[in-house]
């Protein structure tokens, strides 16, 4: 998987990208990091990017052409996304759709964004990581490079480290412990430590419907759950 990202602040993408998982993976050769500098396609000597906008507004508008000969200086074909608060907002299913792809490119607006025509003649899709406005789109870029990246083989053990996750079946993840057993007299669940597999993921998987219920009731409202899996899942709650 290959991605490519359009921006202004090609260190500020990158110096995130290299760390930790996601900058083993590149190591690797699991996935590789391209950032293009908008700036390096500037129509004049001063590096000059943006001008006022037509009609009025505050603010400056990136222009057109230095995002479009960004663009078109990238090898192949790429799925092209602009991070934007107008597109349709990630979630898990997007994700899963966009490992899908062998290369994205993600352009990174600022100031009060680009001009219409560019996004409209080269993005397949925009894309918004939330109902809220950041300053710059390298932000929104990493998120979805990170989300994405976890999906691709290589990059994580195995696909048991995504698969159970939250979200990758329409519910949150149980809660989940670790050493020491006894914490501030907080106990560990005893069935998770009873080596019983069969169990374990029982009670999972009814605490895990239990955490979307009582966090997410959204998400939980559009589960079809087995009239089992309601009877347990009311129980534990008249239980707590």
């Amino acid at each position: 998987m290959k991605f490519s990202v359009l921006t202004l602040f090609p260190d500020q993408v990158a110096g995130f990208l290299k760390q930790s998982i996601i900058g083993r993976a590149i190591e690797a050769g699991h996935i590789s990091l391209e950032t293009v500098n908008i700036r390096d396609f500037a129509v004049n000597e001063y590096g000059k990017v943006d001008d006022t906008m037509y009609g009025g507004g505050t603010g400056m508008l990136m222009q057109c052409d230095p995002v479009y000969d960004a663009w078109k200086s990238i090898e192949g074909k790429p799925h092209t996304i602009y991070v934007s608060p107008k597109g349709r907002t990630l979630d898990q299913g997007i994700v899963k759709e966009l490992a899908g792809y062998d290369h994205i490119c993600i352009i990174c607006g600022h100031y009060e964004g680009i001009d219409a025509r560019v996004i409209e003649e080269i993005c397949d899709e925009e894309l918004s990581i939330g109902d809220y406005v950041l300053t710059g789109g390298e932000v929104a870029s990493c998120v979805i490079i990170d989300s994405v990246s976890r999906m691709i083989p290589g990059v994580l053990p195995n696909e048991e480290a995504y698969s159970k996750e939250s979200h990758m079946d329409g519910t949150l993840e149980a809660p989940q412990y670790t050493k020491p057993s006894v914490w501030h007299d907080k106990e560990v669940p005893e069935i998770l430590l009873s080596g019983n597999k069969a169990a374990i993921d029982e009670y999972n998987h009814i605490n895990a419907l239990y955490e979307t219920m009582t966090k997410r009731p959204d998400m939980f409202d559009r589960l079809r759950l087995s009239e089992d899996d309601i009877k347990k899942v009311l129980a534990l709650h008249r239980a707590m």
